[in-house]
């Protein structure tokens, strides 16, 4: 039997194309943080995007725990990196941690018998839909048009999401303006969504929906913080645009609870953030339970073969800053054209590698 030997972790800070901003953060740079865990000559590699000291964490933590573990029995490895965060708590710079150790297992454990994740796991289809998403209040008009028209009609991407509730929601006409200029430059039939990132409060956001109606979009995500289920409830009960879940930690009584005020149409998980690939497949069985789907939240190639075997999947998000760093970064990202992306068949584990000389001077630990 094989055991795990070894435990590496690293920051990447990559700085952003012009600054970046959506409805409560704005940023110039993001930070991915990347976990390799070894075993019998062999590596698996996992990431999350998170702040550099989730890198130590992982280090003087984790690494611990990890040291010695059967390779084989993640399971029981991911109870005791679960225990091991107590008192650092599952959310926050400890889940991401846990996330991208996560990950790397998954990857090493396929990586070690040969086979691909999505062999590992069983395929539920071939090819993932996914949806462009950027649009950040930063850009500017000629900004938003370029990325859509690269996106709808260079790419054939047929979904895309912009940005809005610029500056915690006080800025309406400047959405509403974009979210227009949006529709004419991808035309009427391609799906529009929007992302507030819980910049509004619940009737505001319901106003923003209602004078959205005539530019169809069909996403509204996070209209309020994700964390005020009355106020999703109260924005789903009074549109018909669909109302997504927007992004959350790792807390399964969260999903659990937010399913059961059925305050959403279709859940996000975020295998950076959840639990990586383990706390996937948790959340998308309460999800089944409750019959919601699931779309993937940012980190586009990561999720790739998870969403392929999960049979109740909508959409994976394309997300412009991670697809960049990933496609710069890694060996075998995928290719968005047509709307849809296939995961690895044909390589072990996940099949990306990281290009380390082309990453080396984006590192900040």
């Amino acid at each position: 039997m094989s055991t795990i030997d070894e435990v590496t972790a690293a920051a990447y800070r990559v700085p952003t194309e012009c600054p970046e901003g959506d409805g409560t953060l704005a940023w110039e740079s993001t930070t991915m943080v990347v976990v390799t865990v070894s075993a019998a000559g062999v590596m698996g590699t996992g990431w999350t995007y998170a702040p550099a000291a989730a890198a130590a964490f992982v280090t003087e933590a984790l690494a611990g725990t990890l040291k010695g573990a059967d390779p084989d029995g993640i399971p029981a490895i991911f109870a005791a990196l679960t225990r091991q965060v107590r008192n650092a708590g599952r959310p926050g710079v400890a889940g991401y941690a846990v996330s991208a150790v996560d990950v790397a297992l998954w990857d090493l454990k396929a990586r070690l018998i040969g086979v691909p994740l999505t062999r590992l796991w069983g395929m539920a289809r071939e090819e993932v839909p996914l949806y462009g998403s950027g649009g950040f209040t930063t850009y500017d008009d000629a900004a938003t048009v370029g990325q859509l028209t690269h996106w709808v009609h260079e790419q054939g991407i047929g979904r895309v999401k912009i940005k809005i509730g610029e500056s915690y929601g006080s800025r309406p006409d400047r959405d509403l303006h974009r979210v227009a200029l949006a529709r004419r430059t991808i035309g009427q039939d391609a799906e529009l969504y929007v992302d507030a990132n819980g910049g509004y409060t619940a009737k505001q956001a319901v106003r923003v929906a209602e004078r959205m109606r005539e530019q169809d979009v069909t996403w509204f995500e996070e209209p309020v913080s994700s964390d005020d289920l009355a106020g999703l409830r109260l924005v789903r009960e009074r549109c018909d645009a669909d109302v997504a879940a927007g992004e959350y930690g790792c807390d399964p009584g969260y999903f659990t609870r937010m399913c059961q005020a059925r305050a959403v149409d279709c859940l996000q998980i975020d295998a950076t953030r959840c639990g990586g690939y383990s706390g996937w497949f948790a959340a998308a069985a309460v999800a089944d339970g409750h019959h919601l789907e699931v779309s993937a939240h940012c980190a586009p190639n990561l999720h790739l073969p998870v969403a392929a075997a999960t049979a109740g999947l909508r959409h994976v998000e394309w997300f412009h800053d991670h697809q960049r760093i990933e496609a710069e970064l890694f060996d075998g990202a995928a290719d968005p054209s047509g709307g849809l992306a296939r995961p690895h068949t044909d390589a072990p584990g996940h099949g990306l590698t990281l290009r380390t000389a082309e990453a080396s001077r984006y590192r900040v630990a």
